[in-house]
């Protein structure tokens, strides 16, 4: 599979390794701002979902 004819978040993912390997950014490093990112990016999902009905007492 070409990578034009990848899906939008393997395009995403090598262009963001292709950053940090030719930033030489140590790989704990890396691994630490992508935990960082995921949190921040999964809050902005929770932020943005609707909230669930509460359950009818029961």
């Amino acid at each position: 599979m070409s990578l034009e004819n990848a899906p939008d978040e393997v395009k995403l993912a090598v262009d963001l390794i292709m950053l940090l390997e030719n930033h030489a950014i140590p790989v704990e490093t890396v691994l630490k701002a992508l935990e960082l990112v995921r949190r921040d990016f999964e809050g902005k999902v929770k932020a943005c979902s609707p909230h669930p009905d509460p359950l009818p007492p029961g």
